[in-house]
């Protein structure tokens, strides 16, 4: 009788061990597209982050499909490659416009090309055209390719170039994730867009009104199982052409959450920021997928 209680015990411990040995870890479950240290509020609000950057120009004559622009990227190539983002200006703007977010972003982890268009009147359409041209010259024929994981890419934009996000994304569903600041586009419904969206628009935008332009687009947004609208209090238009650190910590976490799917940054998106302060509306979808 002794025996065999013992024999039970040893049994019982060695499945426990087993059990054990084989429990999965918060380790193993991690991203392995994770770049950078643990993030923190300091972290994602600095003016820049963690990730030495350098940038070269590119020039219209060398590229085609868009119209040149500044390529950002992280130095360092130790801990592998990084998801990649094109950035557009907006209707008559040109890239020095939002420059100040290249190197921001860049310092973050991520390759960026803000974009030159080919005509600073182009449309939406055109715009979103050009974001996708740029990227495929980013992946493919850029002297920065060997950094990119060409399966880890975005887009961004302002105002027209915000629209012209939302074209490329329901043009290229593989698209990891899309950022429209203060987009405008005559069209107002994207059931098409299956990227994660993050929108951010300025409460009071006279030019793209969020509530005939951010809002719509937001709502509109019914097949992306991850969407978020971001309202800057009392911002206009133009919030994005100088250096906006809510926005900028928004766009960090959105492109680290779906670009990189990097848990880490659930922290700030979920649950979500209350509308006080610098936000007078937020709206999304938490949890994210």
């Amino acid at each position: 009788m002794l025996l065999k209680k013992s024999l039970g015990l040893l049994c019982a411990g060695a499945a426990l061990v087993a059990g054990l040995a084989t429990a999965p870890t918060a380790q193993a479950a991690a991203s392995p597209y994770e770049r950078g240290p643990d993030p923190t509020e300091s972290s994602v609000t600095a003016a820049r982050g963690p990730f030495a950057t350098s940038q070269v120009s590119v020039s219209s004559l060398s590229v085609t499909g868009f119209g040149g622009g500044v390529i950002y990227y992280p130095t360092s190539t130790s801990e592998g490659t990084f998801g990649a983002i094109a950035i557009s200006p907006g209707f008559t703007a040109y890239w020095s416009s939002l420059s100040w977010l290249g190197p921001r972003l860049a310092s973050q982890g991520f390759v960026v090309i803000g974009i030159e268009t080919n005509s600073t009147l182009d449309q939406p359409a055109s715009r979103g055209n050009q974001l996708l041209a740029a990227l495929d010259y980013l992946t493919q024929r850029s002297s920065v390719r060997t950094r990119i994981d060409a399966s880890r890419l975005a887009v961004a934009g302002h105002s027209m170039g915000g629209g012209g996000s939302l074209e490329a994304a329901k043009d290229r569903t593989s698209l990891q994730a899309a950022i429209p600041l203060a987009p405008w586009n005559s069209d107002k419904s994207w059931p098409e867009v299956r990227t994660p969206t993050l929108i951010i628009g300025g409460e009071s935008d006279s030019v793209a009104p969020v509530s005939s332009h951010s809002i719509p687009f937001y709502t509109s947004l019914s097949n992306t199982p991850d969407k978020a609208y971001l309202e800057l209090n009392n911002a206009s238009h133009f919030f994005p052409q100088s250096s906006n650190t809510t926005m900028a910590k928004y766009m960090i976490s959105w492109m680290k959450r779906f670009i990189d799917d990097d848990t880490r940054y659930d922290q700030f998106l979920c649950p979500p920021p209350r509308a006080t302060g610098d936000i007078s509306d937020y709206r999304n979808t938490c949890p994210h997928s």
